[in-house]
């Protein structure tokens, strides 16, 4: 199967009220775990490459990669540049074939974000490729609290709701990635925290009032940090603290039933991976062939984002909806 534009399975998720994983590849193994577990669930799916794995894995190894993937399933998969950081590098990924390119201009004022989105647009959807953009910043717990009154400050590093419907008609963006208490990274959050669903909630209300329709949202750092896997990494050496926390995966299914189409996970994968060689390392000390601890670990991550995609994700069976 040729590869797939998310615009075709963000219409099918809104419709079925499932969120789409889109999960970050760096490696061969990786590759292979997320497909075989998208394959066995039959569950669409989005490989996202940062610009960190282009630079390590070379676009062109990625690129066949991702070619071998297509050639032995069946399964709806969209390639999606995350975190494009320039016009450039999203133009590069827009003419390697990418359906699919993130323009994040999130650290800039919103007039530049708008700008420099749009020009990623402009030539994007001459070339038949969707974008996403971002707005609001991903910086960790209670950053924003909103105002007296339950309002929305307009000062704070959250998504606002108006000046969503705002980026989106000015830029033409296809998707809109939002900060609603959302983090990247293992170390997230202390203690409890939980997505501002309600501020959630507003965006996707204000999208649907201006005309927008029921408008695609992605929610970037929704790793839920495991506490199993955690455990597991310390127990065989690691020195993760264990009262780090990600997004509970609870919120992300309130998220997902909200109207957050587009789910994003790295963090997890790479706990995953860790855990099982650490493991290996530990009970085997002598083991020094790359199969032996690179297959659990690819194992470790399949069952990972096959436990994403039927409990979290709720995508499992629609494949071919």
């Amino acid at each position: 199967m040729p590869l797939t534009h998310t615009r075709e399975l963000f219409a099918k998720a809104l419709k079925g009220k499932y969120a789409l994983g889109a999960f970050n590849v760096n490696n061969m193994e990786l590759l292979q775990a997320i497909v075989e577990a998208c394959e066995e669930e039959k569950a669409p799916v989005i490989l996202q490459i940062s610009k960190g794995a282009r630079q390590y894995a070379n676009p062109v190894y990625l690129k066949k990669l991702i070619e071998a993937a297509i050639s032995v399933t069946n399964i709806p998969i969209a390639v999606h540049l995350d975190h494009g950081d320039s016009y450039e590098l999203c133009k590069q990924c827009i003419d390697e074939g990418f359906t699919s390119v993130m323009i994040d201009g999130s650290h800039l004022p919103f007039a530049k974000n708008a700008e420099l989105c749009k020009k990623v647009v402009d030539y994007a959807h001459k070339h038949d490729c969707v974008v996403e953009g971002e707005l609001g910043q991903l910086v960790g717990a209670q950053h924003d609290d909103g105002e007296e009154g339950g309002g929305y400050s307009k000062g704070g590093v959250y998504t606002h709701p108006d000046e969503a419907v705002q980026f989106v008609k000015q830029t033409g963006v296809d998707s809109l990635a939002v900060a609603i208490g959302n983090s990247h990274g293992a170390y997230k959050f202390k203690g409890e925290q939980h997505l501002d669903i309600e501020r959630l909630k507003a965006i996707k209300k204000a999208l649907v009032d201006a005309g927008l329709g029921d408008y695609p949202l992605v929610l970037h750092g929704a790793s839920s940090v495991p506490k199993d896997i955690v455990r597991e990494i310390n127990q065989y050496g690691g020195q993760l603290g264990e009262g780090t926390a990600g997004v509970p995966e609870a919120d992300i299914e309130i998220a997902r039933r909200t109207g957050c189409t587009k789910v994003n996970i790295d963090t997890d994968l790479r706990l995953a991976m860790t855990a099982a060689i650490r493991k290996v390392f530990a009970e085997g000390p002598k083991e020094f062939d790359p199969r032996k601890y690179l297959g659990p670990a690819r194992t470790k991550v399949k069952e990972l984002v096959r436990h994403k995609v039927r409990n979290v994700l709720c995508c499992a069976g629609h494949a071919f909806d």
